[in-house]
């Protein structure tokens, strides 16, 4: 387990790129899974968007609220990974609501990085080997976030 304080939004984007970097090397046989917890205005979308900039996501990142799963392809070669599927599991009220959308299928393929905001909310679904990513408020701009 890890804990690193960032002092603004610029601080935690840039905590997310390093953070895709290594995490993008790790040697998987099924989706790269980061699971994001924290209260609301927490960092978790923000988070999401520095990520997304490292892998060179090339459409705008918004949080996906109200249509549940964003869909990115990755355009750049370099990386293993074809698709970065950003999931709100906000609405939700268990796992079983993302089972009825395919998220099995998406969690097994090795060429999918799945970011999922909320994931507390459906914990029982979320992979074994998923990062996890804690978000507190310390402040109007300043963040502890866990990583274990």
């Amino acid at each position: 387990m890890r804990s690193i304080i960032t002092e603004g939004v610029k601080e935690t984007k840039k905590l997310a790129a390093e953070l895709a970097k290594k995490l993008t090397k790790k040697k998987i046989s099924k989706a790269l899974v980061v699971a994001l917890s924290g209260e609301l205005g927490s960092g978790k979308t923000t988070f999401t968007k520095g990520f997304s900039r490292a892998l060179e996501v090339r459409e705008k990142v918004l949080s996906p609220t109200f249509v549940l799963i964003h869909r990115h392809k990755l355009q750049v070669s370099r990386f293993k990974f074809q698709v970065l599927y950003h999931i709100d599991a906000y609405r939700l009220k268990s796992g079983k609501d993302l089972l009825k959308l395919n998220i099995k299928e998406i969690f097994n393929n090795p060429k999918n990085i799945v970011l999922i905001e909320w994931a507390d909310r459906v914990k029982k679904i979320i992979p074994k080997n998923a990062t996890w990513i804690h978000f507190d408020h310390l402040g109007e701009n300043k963040r502890k976030v866990i990583i274990r």
